[in-house]
C-alpha cells in the first residue's frame, strides 16, 4: 500500500503543471512535462551559448569553431548543442561560432550549415537551392570571415573532445585551400571548457535532479523495497529502473547493488561482477544509482544497514566507518582549490588521510552533461597514483564533481572483518570550495 501510495503522488507530481521559461521559481524536486523540459533546456542552452562559448573561445585564441556530426555517428559537443526537440542529428549537421573579436562591434556569430533548421540559437547558413555542395558552402563562410585558428574537436586525452569523425576530418581537409587547412587546430580546450562548466541558474536546476536521485535511493534503501530473506540485490536494481522510468526519467547506467556482511568480504569485486545476493537482517547494503535528466546527470552512492530483530540502529563499528568515509569526503573537498590539477589534489587527500590512519582509495570525476565528463579526474580506481593527461589539467571555477571514494576499515562487531565505506555525492566546486549540490548522506538508511 505504501508502495501505491507513493506511485499516485509521482504521477501527480510528473502531470504539475510549470508556466515558467526559464530557471526562475525552479521548484526543487519537481518533474516537469516533456514540453516544460523542452523549454527549460533551450532557456538554458541559449544562456550557455551567448555567455560560455565566447569567454572560452576567446580565452584560447580561437576565432573560428566548427563542430559537426551526422546522424547516429554525432559529437559529444554537437549533441549538447542541439534545440530539445532534436534528439540526434540530421543528416550532417555542422555548427560554426565565428568570433570577430572582443572590439568587434558584432556579436560572436552562430551558423548553421544544415539542410534542416537548428532550433533558434544557430542562424541557417546553407541553401541547398543555391549552392548544393554542403563543403563548398562552409568553405565560403570560412573564406569569408578569414579566421587565423579555426578549432576542430581532436583530442587524443578527452573522448568528449574528439568527436570528429575520421571521415568528415578528410573531407573538410579535401574542401579546404592548403592556406586554411593550415590553420586548423585541436579545440580540445574549448570543447572541454563548454562541457564542465555550469552556469549559476544550472546550479539551481542540477540541486533538484539531485534531490530527485536521492529521494529514489532513499525508497530503494527502505523496508518499502527490501524484504530480508527475500529481496535480492538485483531485485533492487530492477526496481529502481522502474521507479526511473515510471518517473520518467532514464538511467544513464544500471544500477549495481552489493552487500557485505559480519562473515567477511569487502563487497567490492561483487559488485563489480554483478551477481545476485539474497540481502539478509545484519547486511550492509551498498547502492549505486545514475539518473540523466535535463541533461544533466547524477551518480550517487549511499548504503544501508538491515536492521537484525531487537536492533534499532546499526552496530556502532559500522556507524564509525560510516562517520570516516565522511571524513575522507571533507579531507578530499578541502584539498580541491583553482588552479591545482586533480592529480596534486588526489596526492594532496591521500596524504592527508594516510596521516590520519585512513585506508582510502579516490576516484572522483567531472560530471554534467555527461555521467563521466569532460575535465580533471581525481584519480581513478586502479590509478591511485595519478591520472596521465587527463589529471594534469587544473580544475576551474564553477564545475561539478561526483565526490567519489572509498575507505576501508575493520569492525569490532564483525569479528575485525573489514568494511569497505563506498561514498559517491554530487557537488559543485565554486569560488573556492565545494558544495554538496542536495547535501550528502551522513548516517546510515536503516531497512527496518
Amino acid at each position: 500500500m505504501g508502495c501505491l501510495t507513493f506511485s499516485l503522488v509521482v504521477l501527480l507530481v510528473i502531470l504539475m503543471p510549470w508556466n515558467g521559461r526559464s530557471a526562475a521559481g525552479w521548484e526543487p524536486g519537481v518533474i516537469l512535462p516533456m514540453r516544460e523540459r523542452a523549454a527549460m533546456i533551450d532557456d538554458l542552452l541559449q544562456k550557455r551559448l551567448e555567455r560560455i562559448v565566447p569567454e572560452l573561445m576567446r580565452a584560447n585564441d580561437l576565432n573560428m569553431w566548427i563542430v559537426l556530426g551526422r546522424e547516429y555517428d554525432e559529437d559529444p559537443v554537437l549533441r549538447t548543442m542541439l534545440p530539445a526537440t532534436w534528439l540526434a542529428a540530421r543528416r550532417r549537421t555542422i555548427l560554426v561560432f565565428h568570433d570577430p573579436g572582443a572590439d568587434a562591434d558584432e556579436d560572436l556569430e552562430r551558423l548553421a550549415v544544415a539542410r534542416y533548421r537548428v532550433g533558434d540559437a544557430f542562424e541557417a547558413a546553407w541553401d541547398p537551392e543555391q549552392q548544393p555542395d554542403q563543403w563548398a558552402r562552409l568553405v565560403e563562410l570560412i573564406e569569408e570571415r578569414d579566421p587565423a585558428r579555426i578549432g576542430l574537436n581532436i583530442s587524443p586525452t578527452f573522448a568528449h573532445a574528439d568527436g570528429l569523425a575520421h571521415s568528415q576530418y578528410r573531407e573538410l581537409e579535401a574542401a579546404l585551400p592548403e592556406r586554411l587547412r593550415s590553420r586548423l587546430v585541436s579545440a580540445e580546450p574549448v570543447a572541454v571548457g563548454w562541457l564542465e562548466r555550469r552556469l549559476p541558474e544550472e546550479l539551481e536546476v542540477y540541486a533538484s535532479v539531485c534531490r530527485i536521485a536521492h529521494e529514489i535511493m532513499a525508497e530503494a534503501l527502505s523496508e518499502r523495497v527490501i524484504q530480508p530473506g527475500v529481496t535480492t540485490t538485483d531485485d533492487v536494481k530492477w526496481w529502481c529502473r522502474d521507479r526511473i522510468r515510471e518517473l520518467g526519467l532514464v538511467a544513464w547506467f544500471h544500477p549495481l547493488v552489493s552487500v557485505q556482511r559480519a562473515d567477511g568480504g569487502s563487497g567490492l569485486m561483487e559488485m563489480l561482477s554483478g551477481g545476485a545476493k539474497v540481502i539478509q537482517r545484519g547486511d550492509l547494503v551498498h547502492l549505486d544509482l545514475g539518473i540523466t535528466y535535463l541533461r544533466l546527470n547524477t551518480d550517487t552512492q549511499q548504503m544501508a544497514y538491515v536492521l537484525r530483530r531487537g536492533e534499532t540502529e546499526a552496530p556502532a563499528g559500522l556507524r564509525e566507518a560510516y562517520r570516516r568515509g565522511n571524513e575522507m569526503q571533507d579531507i578530499l573537498t578541502d584539498a580541491f582549490a583553482e588552479g591545482r590539477t586533480g592529480n596534486e589534489i588526489l596526492k594532496a587527500a591521500l596524504a592527508e588521510a594516510s596521516s590520519r590512519g585512513i585506508e582510502a582509495m579516490v576516484y572522483t570525476h567531472p560530471i554534467g552533461l555527461h555521467g563521466h565528463a569532460a575535465g580533471p579526474p581525481v584519480g581513478m580506481w586502479d590509478k591511485q597514483g595519478g591520472v596521465p593527461g587527463a589529471g594534469d589539467l587544473p580544475i576551474v571555477n564553477r564545475t561539478c564533481y561526483a565526490i567519489e571514494l572509498s575507505i576501508t576499515e575493520p569492525v569490532a562487531e564483525w569479528g575485525g572483518h573489514p568494511v569497505r565505506i563506498m561514498l559517491e555525492e554530487d557537488a559543485v566546486f565554486e569560488d573556492g570550495r565545494v558544495t554538496y549540490l542536495d547535501g550528502r548522506q551522513t548516517e546510515l538508511h536503516l531497512v527496518r
